[in-house]
């Protein structure tokens, strides 16, 4: 057992097998220990999240260590049973692999029970393993662009059912029609941690196979016509704080990038600190105002235009209140630093929150949708708490095009799969980010790419919010909100949590250096 650093508030727990990993999370599931907000199981580790001002790393490590060896908790045991076509472009080749026949590799698919060992990747991506089949690939050297949805494949000791269309790397040998997740479904995600599975050869069994029905979604809330959008700009999406604690299901918290600006918008119009907003990237809304209200734009500081119902034109300012009159129609231009804006009305929009958060997971496609041109929203009914607030003055400047910002990181988990070399360029060049950015992460480009000395597959583990993973070409990539669950690349670094605000606001052209606050330690666990 080793514990390996991740952020502030999160470390790995590495063990050396898949057996030994979920037996730990089966017991810290049974017995909770204070502090730990969530653990994110995995195939070699658990990702522990927890609280600092309730408990410290040290304190989880020693609690930890004296949950080895205690009995596994009793797990799920329903069975799925999902029919597939055994069709898949690389059956043959894997079978080939094997040193098996077609016929042979599908029985042994079919004739094993397979448990969901964690989820990850992707909403109802779950990473199913069995002793019995005796299955054991090695991922595609090249991945895939897309892979449909419901394809089914295998990939190291794991077989595993792609929910939706996406890129992948796993080799495929089927498919099947069932559909893994669904909001429409409670709970979304077909299988779960815990839960067995009995995959069916369709072409050759007469099984009748239940439907899983799907529940009702909660309804569109209620409530008066406030705002009808002329443009969303480059990407306007509801964001709060985000939907923590649904690990099981292989969703990632999402969640407003600017936690600061989001907060400090509800307190210019006197709402709660967790209403939903509109978080409005790089400028570009447009909307007309269909009854009177009061709104406030904090983060990025767009221009602020108004034109009145008889023509007239004003100017506004961004971190203030601002009263709209129906008629009334609100333009936004680019922020000239930063680059997302957080629009909020006094009282809230009317907007349905999906598995308890209103966010838009742009990775995870959770979350009402983006608005387009055309879209009506509604007045939410939530009672204020305050009078509107005065003027936001003294904010530190948000960075521009070609600024330099430096980012506080925490070295680790995987610091020691590069050279003392690599992690001197990750902290002594400047990373600039590329156009290619977005919500689920930034993509970083450096002169000195970062070199590996460990080539070796890195089984998934689970990543946090501001984790620096390095992919094959040596690049950094800079998970935010909507980052994977978990990922197969080394991570070298986290970005300190009271700098993601800022990270969230890095224009294209921004350059970052790294800083790290204190050196990478493992602690083994004799020495816990």
């Amino acid at each position: 057992m080793r514990f390996l650093p991740c952020s502030l508030s999160s470390f790995l727990v590495e063990l050396s097998t898949l057996d030994d990993t979920l037996a730990l999370f089966s017991t810290l599931q049974a017995t909770p220990l204070m502090g730990v907000e969530e653990i994110i199981p995995a195939a070699r580790t658990l990702l522990v999240h927890f609280d600092p001002a309730l408990t410290q790393a040290t304190t989880l490590f020693t609690a930890i260590r004296q949950c080895e060896g205690q009995p596994q908790a009793a797990r799920e045991s329903r069975v799925i049973s999902i029919p597939v076509h055994y069709t898949g472009e690389d059956l043959n080749e894997m079978a080939e692999y094997l040193g098996l026949s077609v016929e042979s590799l599908i029985q042994r698919h079919t004739g094993a029970l397979w448990q969901v060992a964690f989820c990850g990747f992707a909403p109802g991506f779950a990473y199913l393993v069995s002793r019995e089949a005796g299955l054991h690939v090695p991922r595609r050297a090249s991945p895939r662009t897309r892979i449909p949805a419901g394809s089914v494949g295998l990939a190291g000791e794991f077989s595993g059912i792609y929910p939706h269309a996406s890129p992948g790397g796993w080799q495929l040998i089927g498919r099947t029609e069932e559909t893994l997740f669904s909001l429409d479904r409670q709970p979304p995600a077909l299988l779960q941690p815990g839960m067995q599975v009995q995959f069916i050869d369709a072409a050759r069994s007469c099984v009748s196979v239940p439907v899983v029905k799907p529940q009702p979604m909660q309804q569109p809330a209620s409530g008066s016509a406030v705002m009808a959008v002329l443009s969303p700009g480059l990407q306007t999406l509801y964001q709060d704080a985000g939907r923590a604690g649904q690990a099981s299901m292989g969703i990632s918290p999402s969640g407003a990038l600017d936690q600061a600006a989001w907060r400090r918008a509800n307190w210019l119009v006197g709402n709660p600190g967790h209403l939903p907003a509109l978080e409005i990237t790089a400028g570009g809304f447009s909307a007309n105002i269909l009854a009177p209200m009061v709104v406030a734009l904090a983060g990025a500081p767009c221009p602020v235009m108004v034109t009145r119902a008889d023509g007239q034109r004003y100017t506004a300012s961004p971190e203030t209140p601002l009263a709209l009159e129906t008629g009334d129609q609100l333009r936004l231009g680019s922020p000239a630093t930063g680059v997302r804006s957080y629009l909020v009305r006094r009282g809230g929009w009317g907007i349905a929150p999906q598995l308890g958060s209103a966010s838009r997971d742009t990775l995870a496609q959770v979350g009402p949708e983006p608005l387009q041109a055309g879209d009506t929203i509604y007045a939410g009914n939530t009672v204020p708490q305050s009078a509107v607030q005065p003027a936001t003055i003294g904010l530190q400047p948000l960075p521009a095009p070609g600024e330099t910002i430096t980012l506080d990181i925490v070295p680790g988990p995987r610091c020691d799969w590069f050279s003392t070399e690599a992690f001197t360029q990750l902290t002594s060049q400047c990373w600039q980010v590329t156009p290619q950015s977005n919500r689920i992460g930034l993509r970083l480009q450096g002169d000195l790419p970062l070199a590996r000395t460990d080539n070796r597959e890195l089984p998934s583990e689970g990543t946090c919010t501001g984790a620096i993973q390095v992919p094959a070409n040596g690049q950094p990539v800079l998970f935010l909100a909507d980052h994977p669950l978990t990922g197969g690349y080394p991570v070298i670094g986290a970005v300190a949590h009271y700098h993601l605000d800022i990270a969230g606001q890095l224009p294209p052209g921004c350059q970052i250096r790294f800083r790290a606050i204190r050196p990478f330690t493992v602690v083994e666990e004799y020495e816990v």
